[in-house]
């Protein structure tokens, strides 16, 4: 399809008039912060960006874009690091109006709109003592967050976001509303545990809340020659920890804060997080092996899990490449290749080399999700932040480099949302072959002309070759 650089008059009259959001199109003095999202190496040109504020809203728009043979993206929280909520000449139905969030404590549950971000989540269920799963920035999008499988701080003792997804609405590419749960069109509810924004604009979900009063970490900073014993320390206590504990041990260029000595500011460190969803004294009996080894700065703290939340937050404008490797095993070998890979990190940059422990509730579950990647004890996550065009290349080729480096334990399944565009095998691979098969058939059910194909696709049965 032909990029297009402008949309008939007529067409956007029609689009207006009702219309309870707002409208931006090239030109507009709104037009370039819409288009903005929070991979600056995304620089693309919507021919419309209809920031709907109601699901009326967004069904008008899918009919102008139907109409107009536009193009379609979803925007939620606008994370994608391939940048998949804009589209070149298209038409962006941008959901974050649409981010109320509302609370029943009796029930234990959250009805979130589809542009919420978490932040909007977290602050909203913090006053109850309530969380559920949400991911490890504040501002990324609930909705794509678990539609796409969500793991986060709390999934060993919560599960992934869509293990606790109870409902969802959506508008579907013909523009009927659909409520789905496990009740009501389940195959279409199966479908969005994992399957990500294939299926249709999904306006709400309801989410398990799980009653959280009390969160906790014990962060370490150790110098890089440190760092391969407190990694190995960090595996051998989360694979004996009970499921409230979590956390990764993350390599990062020494931030400028209070708690960082001089000396390691702007320098290799490696950084070990332990969280706890419990009580402090419980905390720091399960990471007295960590705090007993030689350290340059700590932190134990009981801080509101919504704080936690924002604490890897990094600011806008920063360029992104990232990717995943989910490994069968951690032994002491994998151990030394991940902290290679965290000698050539690019420094000073906001890069984070990450290791991530699931298992727990992860592990256990509902096995017939796709979500192959769920069954693997641990993630190894290279995640490129950097704000110098001029380091592109050298940021992208150790992204390449640590996977590279991690192959000998990796299983092949991954986490879609921590990738970019990578082929369609890594999409087969964020799936796996018997789920994407099932999901290709409720593909064609409900969006058969792939109009929602600026995701990680699955086409419709009837296209697959």
């Amino acid at each position: 399809m032909t990029p297009r650089t402008s949309v008939p008059d007529a067409a956007l009259t029609g689009l207006r008039s009702g219309f309870a959001g707002e409208v931006h199109v090239p030109g507009d003095p709104g037009y370039d912060e819409a288009r903005t999202v929070f991979n600056s190496m995304i620089d693309r040109r919507p021919a419309v960006v209809a920031q709907c504020a109601s699901e009326a809203d967004v069904t008008k728009a899918l009919a102008v874009a139907r109409d107009q043979e536009l193009e379609v993206a979803v925007r939620g929280g606008g994370h994608s690091v391939a940048g998949m909520a804009l589209s070149e000449g298209g038409l962006v139905i941008d959901l974050r109006r649409m981010h109320a969030v509302d609370v029943d404590p009796g029930a234990g549950t959250a009805r979130v709109g589809g542009g919420a971000v978490m932040s909007d989540l977290d602050r909203t269920t913090q006053p109850h003592s309530l969380a559920t799963t949400g991911g490890r920035v504040s501002t990324t999008g609930v909705g794509g967050f678990t539609l796409g499988g969500g793991s986060g701080w709390l999934e060993r003792k919560f599960g992934l976001a869509c293990d606790n997804l109870l409902a969802a609405d959506v508008v579907t590419a013909d523009g009927i509303s659909v409520h789905t749960s496990a009740y009501e069109n389940p195959e279409l509810f199966w479908a969005l545990h994992g399957g990500g924004g294939n299926f249709g604009v999904v306006t709400s979900l309801t989410l398990q809340l799980h009653e959280l009063p009390e969160m906790n970490i014990v962060m370490l900073l150790f110098r890089p020659e440190n760092g391969p014993e407190a990694v190995r320390a960090y595996r051998d206590v989360l694979e004996s920890a009970p499921d409230a504990a979590g956390g990764g041990c993350i390599y990062i260029t020494g931030p400028p804060e209070e708690w960082v000595p001089e000396p390691l500011v702007g320098h290799l460190v490696c950084a070990v997080l332990l969280t706890y969803a419990g009580p402090r004294a419980e905390a720091r009996d399960v990471a007295a092996p960590l705090l007993a080894l030689e350290h340059e700065a700590e932190i134990v703290d009981t801080l509101p899990y919504a704080d936690l939340q924002c604490m890897l937050d990094d600011p806008p404008g920063m360029r992104n490449y990232w990717s995943a490797e989910y490994l069968d095993g951690f032994p002491d070998e994998a151990a030394a290749a991940f902290c290679a890979g965290a000698a050539t990190l690019p420094v000073p940059t906001n890069c984070q080399h990450v290791l991530f422990p699931l298992g727990g509730a992860v592990a256990r579950g509902p096995a017939d999700y796709p979500l192959p990647w769920r069954s693997s004890p641990w993630a190894v996550h290279p995640f490129g932040v950097w704000e110098d065009e001029a380091d592109d290349e050298r940021v992208r080729e150790w992204v390449r480099t640590v996977r590279a480096g991690m192959m000998p334990w990796a299983n092949g399944a991954v986490y879609l949302n921590f990738i970019g565009r990578e082929g369609q095998e890594r999409v087969m691979a964020g799936f796996g072959e018997e789920a994407y098969e099932r999901l290709a058939r409720v593909k064609a059910r409900y969006d058969p002309d792939n109009v929602f194909h600026l995701n990680h696709n699955v086409k419709p049965a009837v296209a697959m070759v």
